[in-house]
């Protein structure tokens, strides 16, 4: 074998072992920013969660029935974090807009409550955390589009099977999430 031969066949596994190792750097860079995404939206739940715990607090004054139940639910929920799985997450929001039906039903009773600025300081809390999931899903579903471009295209693919990357779960818009929910 010629000098030149061994050069370029050197010069080639350089080639796919730097390839190799960015691709494998891209991938592990985007389950990272997935991960951060999730913990966004994670961060956001739980702030919805202690706005709701505030308008529980105030209808206490109006309904101790009401308000102990809409408790029991809030402590019965699953606390979320960044390895939730999206069904999880989905689960929470629904468990929420439950609560927040009941606690607009409530509200429509007690005008007086519906008046107060506790109430509608958490109400407006509410609504800032209900837009800032909106925009963490949107980003964590942009970077999961990103992941699995990777995952599925050529010829980062091979990569995606030797190491098990693994597409991620998007994040689905719900009919009851078309739109902005409304207060008044």
């Amino acid at each position: 074998m010629s000098k030149t031969f061994l050069i370029i066949v050197l010069i080639l596994v350089i080639v796919i072992i730097a390839w190799l190792i960015k691709t494998y750097n891209n991938f592990i860079t985007l389950r990272e920013r997935v991960a951060n995404a999730k913990g966004q939206i994670a961060a956001q739940v739980e702030s919805r969660w202690d706005a709701i715990k505030n308008l529980i607090d105030a209808t206490k004054k109006y309904t101790k029935y009401e308000a102990e139940t809409l408790e029991n639910i809030v402590t019965q929920r699953v606390t979320i974090s960044n390895n939730s799985p999206i069904n999880q997450i989905e689960s929470s929001d629904q468990q929420l807009d439950h609560v927040l039906g009941r606690l607009l039903a409530i509200s429509e009773n007690y005008p007086e409550l519906k008046a107060s600025d506790v109430y509608m300081t958490s109400m407006d809390s509410v609504n800032k955390y209900e837009d800032n999931v909106r925009h963490s899903r949107m980003i964590y579903n942009d970077v999961v589009t990103k992941h699995n471009r990777l995952v599925k295209m050529f010829p980062s693919n091979f990569v995606a099977k030797l190491f098990n990357f693994a597409e991620k779960q998007y994040f689905s818009q719900t009919n009851e999430k078309q739109e902005m929910p409304r207060w008044e």
